[in-house]
């Protein structure tokens, strides 16, 4: 099979989406029979052909800003979208422009900045911003019941905004958090209680922005903090003497990783490569331009420079393995489908279309989920 640093070096512009309205690409996920979907700060969702990039739906409902959206794996049919206003929205994928077919709250007073849904599709998780300056929480329903079908929360295990949840490819039971709190930390939901739930916390020793499953067994987190940290750690070590630290640097811009010893500005996020059995770290320079990375024991190692593509800070990206093919969505409104030997219909770098109102957003403009509290 073809190595992972020869497919990344075949990799160009094949298409570049073109939206009216100029709006930051906030997470994009992959239908794998489908299309992709989009959360973007005008808060709607949208819908593209995963070939072109032709806008094919929109849906919008949300009263504040999105977090992320999630395709259904069993119902390939059905996505969820995330947001600020309390909600988790569940839309039909079939009836673009229809209201939301589902829709889970919690209290009124909850605001998400993260959520997600188990493998099984069994059971969504959000993760709230601190409210009133003492708790946040982990809200949990059962996306089979009707009426909403929450569970409970979970209210003792962090102190801050919960910036992102990630529940375990393969075991529908596991779940991972981050906070801005500095702590990344793993449940047992089969153990119910949150005090038994609660199976390891790993500290960042920063504000955690975003955590991945990773390894051969998904047995591995990977945690970025706001300030370019990068942490890697070993679960399967929790019931040994052996250190869970796997790689950990404070800052990953101080790592020289061109040939003129270069390096990235910021950190974009992380994913397993199953196929290639690899952990692909995306960082990004503020003019545009991405380093695809491997990070291993070893560190952070370069694969490729992408180039000539995003104008400005890029949000989210996927790796599409089917097509061995890279999709990217960035603050100039700009989505991107970079494939071995693609060659854009329409040549020539998009010029920035930055947001009318950066003033919603922290400042780290980086920043996943990095809405202002309203």
């Amino acid at each position: 099979m073809e190595g992972l640093e020869e497919k990344l070096k075949g990799l160009s512009i094949a298409r570049r989406s073109r939206p009216e309205e100029p709006t930051y690409l906030l997470d994009v996920a992959l239908q794998p029979a489908g299309p992709l979907a989009v959360c973007c700060s005008n808060l709607s969702v949208r819908l593209h052909d995963r070939d072109t990039l032709s806008l094919v739906g929109e849906y919008r409902g949300h009263g504040g800003p999105l977090c992320g959206v999630v395709f259904s794996h069993a119902s390939p049919g059905f996505l969820y979208s995330g947001s600020a206003d309390g909600t988790v929205r569940g839309w039909d994928v079939r009836r673009p422009g229809s209201d939301a077919a589902q829709v889970f709250k919690s209290d009124a007073c909850h605001s998400y900045c993260s959520f997600d849904l188990s493998c099984g599709d069994t059971l969504l998780c959000a993760g709230t911003e601190q409210l009133d300056g003492e708790d946040s929480f982990l809200v949990f329903w059962d996306v089979r019941k009707p009426g909403g079908g929450l569970l409970g929360v979970y209210s003792e295990s962090h102190s801050d905004d919960i910036t992102q949840v990630r529940f375990h490819p393969r075991d529908n039971d596991r779940l991972a958090s981050s906070s801005t709190d500095g702590l990344v930390n793993v449940f047992d939901l089969s153990c119910g209680a949150e005090e038994e739930a609660l199976l390891a916390t790993c500290n960042g020793d920063s504000s955690a922005s975003s955590v991945c499953w990773s390894g051969p067994d998904y047995t591995q987190l990977l945690c970025l903090s706001h300030d370019e940290g990068l942490h890697l750690w070993d679960l399967s070590q929790l019931d040994t003497d052996k250190p869970l630290t796997v790689f950990s640097t404070p800052d990953a811009r101080g790592l020289p990783l061109t040939a003129g010893g270069g390096g990235v500005d910021y950190l974009v996020g992380g994913r397993w490569l199953e196929e290639a059995q690899r952990l692909l770290v995306v960082g990004g320079e503020n003019g545009g331009d991405l380093h695809l990375m491997e990070c291993d024991g070893g560190g952070l190692r370069l694969l490729r420079t992408l180039e000539g593509g995003h104008a400005s800070t890029v949000r989210c990206f996927l790796w599409d393995a089917a097509r061995e093919a890279l999709v990217t969505g960035g603050e100039d409104s700009q989505l991107l489908l970079w494939k071995p030997g693609g060659e854009e219909l329409t040549s020539g770098k998009r010029e920035t279309m930055k947001s009318e109102a950066p003033s919603r957003l922290k400042s780290r403009p980086h920043k996943k989920h990095g809405y202002s509290k309203h």
